[in-house]
């Protein structure tokens, strides 16, 4: 078999594959399945870690090679109880575990009295209804999410199981009719017809429930069978898109079957099995073998062409395959290291299919899909929260190149990064390769935008002394990140609605500025009655009283809402702004630079080609300004690489941009996330990456990338500066926004201070203007010896609910 040639997608018609298969020798069909599976999984292999819930091991089937299946016995409990689900659940979730995978038999109360006595002692009529009800009890009282292998359901059983499960799954096993003939391993089994199997499968597909299937070899069926079976699955597959994984399962014989003493299949069988399934299935499925069923021939299985070893538990056994104890999660990792590759964790429910938890997962468990997984759609790592977490150091900590694996993902990374340092765009996908670099390739990355920085900017870490004034919070827009803005529906959250009055702005200004201040960095929401003449007027007041402090301010939505209110064209009213004074304009209301995400998270907010339009216009005004990124909700690494994209091509049309500035979502207050609707926040790695990756791909265009400390705190501070940042933003004085999301990292952070965690971090810190030239030295004096801040004022707003209640007050006041 030409293996650079051979199946090429689309696939040719089924009977021509099947004859290139079978003609296939070996080590051609290995080769191509590694090279599919590489193409899609790289380096990374993954398992789930979970616990057995044998519900119950009654079955109505007999099939001939199953030691699950037991009759009943009078010292022997037709069920679990309960109190035995809940007390095998717990353990795993002290063991960290992440999945409760429910086995059971099929429909034994079909068959058994003591299954419906059981049943009816329960308070149960069915097993269904019982398996939904200790589904139920786990995700209640437990952080585990069930994964049901229920047997043969019906489309409305599997609906209701829906309700409790993040994944479903059922064995094909295999799709040949004539294995349930007389003196074969089906027959007397009638929930093992293909047809009925299939028919639930493709019904499991519309019901979108993502789900799991496979098949057996070694119990009768021929090479051709087998190909025909994994045909009829990957149909499926292509029109509904719900397997997330294929198993292919080795028969072993056990003692006390009818196939005691039937020869099991050889490891060459299940290398040609695993290697056909891939090439069936091609480079994006997940493709599995469970590695307690052949335990000495770990690297032969991922030569096969495997990137998935199935769940593996490390407080219970194999309930199905007794006799095979699982392998230790290290040991596993230590043979796919040696293999160059990496052993990663996933949920019971892929990253593919977790990313989309709002399609594939019922409403009401979507959000535990979510706050357990990260932009990838993996588990959730590590303990750190943006804005909150103190004292979790270790999830910082990242391992030397050297002391991690992965081979053909490392070399892949390191040819993207030369291309980085010679300062070429990269496309989309070779950026989002970076986002999810892992293992050596993660090393390479951080160390390789340590280096670039170094040689880039040097060793000096910069800030500015400044202070925020947020001149309102008061907003007609209902982002779901922002727990800052305050309108009509928005009492419940942080604080009370303010619309500062000119005395108090000028009493910052006045008081930033004996402080230390070079700059004051103001904006607000989009309050209703804000017209382009009232931005005009804060920066007058603030040029008014003191004219040499630099004026950072207006986001590009409220310079379009004060064009737009005074009937002006952008860089008409641009102008209006520079002659009044102000100097630059912060890149905040970027977001994410991709409509369909900004549709749910900032509706009727400016779309991607109206920020940038305005960041066009403000350059070719000569306002310079920041630029921003905020992630962590509910986007993936696609839209981080689109994002720094538009920035770079925006930067490379106007050299506008002094500076780039991720901003972790900062979860705890959110709307969004006290809906469900968003992760909780960018993950330690996460946080990293962005500012290590944003140093590689911006570069030489945006030489400066700046750390948020308010969202960071100073371990996040430290291993950024590791990785790639050279800035920390501003002193601030006084931060609402991140504040009001439920940050607590404080609201300012003096030059002291800033200048000892730059010198803790190795690094040398210098303070700067706005514009990156030197800090006034009178300024800097100032800054050094910074009184205590006055209180602040916020003047109140208070909000008319409805007409009816204006006038019912007007009236009490009349009488």
């Amino acid at each position: 078999m030409n293996t650079t040639s051979s199946f090429v997608f689309p696939r040719p018609k089924d009977r021509e594959l099947k004859r290139e298969l079978l003609q296939a020798d070996l080590p051609s069909l290995m080769a191509l399945s590694r090279k599919l599976r590489d193409a899609h999984h790289g380096d990374t292999l993954t398992y789930s870690r979970k616990v057995f819930i044998p519900l119950t091991q009654l079955c109505r089937d007999v099939c001939h090679y199953c030691t699950f299946s037991r009759p009943p016995k009078a010292d022997r409990r037709a069920y679990l109880t309960p109190d035995e689900v809940l007390s095998i659940a717990r353990g795993g979730d002290r063991a960290h575990c992440k999945e409760a995978l429910f086995t059971l038999g099929d429909r034994p109360e079909h068959r058994w009295d003591i299954a419906r006595q059981a049943l009816a002692e329960l308070g149960h009529a069915t097993t269904v209804d019982y398996l939904h009800a200790s589904a139920a009890l786990v995700l209640e009282q437990t952080g585990l999410l069930p994964h049901l292998n229920a047997g043969v359901l019906t489309i409305d059983e599997m609906r209701r199981l829906r309700e409790v499960s993040v994944s479903m799954g059922l064995m094909l096993e295999s799709g040949s009719p004539r294995l349930m003939q007389p003196g074969l391993p089906h027959h007397g089994s009638p929930d093992k017809d293909p047809a009925v199997r299939l028919a639930m499968i493709d019904q499991a597909g519309a019901l979108r429930i993502p789900f799991t299937s496979g098949i057996l070899i070694g119990i009768g069926e021929t090479r051709e069978e087998r190909i025909d079976s994994l045909l009829s699955l990957n149909e499926l597959h292509q029109r509904h898109g719900h397997l997330q994984e294929v198993i292919v399962q080795n028969f072993r014989a056990k003692p006390g079957t009818p196939m005691a003493n039937a020869p099991e299949p050889d490891l060459e069988e299940l290398l040609w099995t695993l290697s056909v399934a891939r090439i069936v299935f091609g480079p994006r499925m997940n493709i599995q073998a469970p590695p307690n069923l052949t335990p000495h021939e770990y690297q032969r299985l991922i030569d096969a062409g495997i990137n998935d070893w199935g769940g593996i538990s490390p407080v219970t056994r194999d309930h199905v395959n007794p006799e095979a104890a699982w392998p230790q999660i290290q040991v596993l990792e230590q043979r796919c290291a040696q293999a160059g590759k990496v052993l990663s964790e996933r949920l019971a429910i892929y990253p593919e299919w977790a990313r989309d938890a709002g399609r594939w997962v019922d409403e009401k468990l979507a959000p535990r899909v979510r706050q357990a997984t990260d932009s990838r759609g993996a588990p959730r790592e590590g303990q750190w929260v943006s804005g909150v977490s103190v004292g979790v150091e270790e999830d910082f900590e990242f391992p030397p190149a050297a002391h991690v694996a992965g081979r053909s993902d490392d070399l892949k990374v390191a040819r993207l990064l030369d291309r980085c340092w010679a300062g070429h765009r990269l496309p989309v996908e070779a950026v989002e390769t970076l986002f999810n670099a892992s293992g050596a390739a993660l090393a390479r990355v951080l160390h390789s935008a340590d280096r670039l920085r170094h040689e880039a900017v040097g060793s000096d870490v910069r800030y500015v002394v400044n202070r925020n004034i947020n001149y309102t919070n008061v907003c007609t827009h209902k982002c779901g990140f922002c727990a800052f803005s305050k309108g009509k529906g928005a009492d419940h959250l942080r604080g009370k609605p303010y619309n500062l009055d000119e005395l108090e702005i000028r009493r910052r200004v006045a008081e930033a500025w004996e402080r230390g201040a070079t700059e004051v960095c103001m904006q607000g929401g989009i309050h209703p009655d804000y017209t382009g003449d009232t931005y005009l007027d804060i920066v007058r007041m603030v040029k008014a009283e003191q004219g040499a402090m630099h004026v950072h301010a207006f986001s590009p939505l409220e310079v379009t809402h004060g064009a737009q209110s005074l009937g002006m064209p952008l860089r008409s009213y641009l102008r209006l702004l520079k002659q009044a004074g102000l100097g630059t304009l912060p890149g905040t209301a970027a977001e994410i630079l991709d409509d369909g995400v900004r549709a749910l998270i900032c509706p009727g907010k400016l779309s991607t080609t109206q920020w940038l339009d305005v960041m066009r216009a403000a350059h070719a005004e000569g306002i310079r300004s920041t630029c921003t990124i905020m992630f962590g909700h509910l986007e993936s690494p696609v839209h981080w690489a689109r994002h720094l994209l538009a920035l770079r091509d925006l930067q490379q049309e106007t050299g506008g941009f002094t500076e780039f500035v991720p901003l972790p979502f900062v979860p705890n207050e959110a709307p969004m996330f006290l809906r469900g609707q968003a992760r909780r926040g960018p993950t330690a790695r996460e946080v990293v990456l962005m500012h290590a990756v944003a140093r590689l791909v911006l570069h030489p265009l945006i030489q400066n990338i700046q750390v948020s400390w308010v969202k960071l705190g100073t371990t996040g501070v430290r291993a950024c500066l590791a990785a790639g940042a050279n800035d920390l933003g501003g002193t601030l004085m006084n931060e609402s926004i991140s504040r009001a999301a439920g940050a607590c990292h404080g609201q300012e952070l003096g030059p002291a201070q800033m200048d000892a965690l730059i010198r803790d971090s190795g690094r040398d810190p210098r303070q700067r203007t706005t514009l990156y030239g030197p800090a006034p030295i009178d300024q800097r004096a100032r800054s050094y010896e910074a009184p205590e801040l006055t209180p602040l004022v916020q003047t109140p707003v208070i909000f008319e609910k409805t007409r009816r209640d204006r006038a019912a007050r007007m009236q009490e006041t009349s009488e």
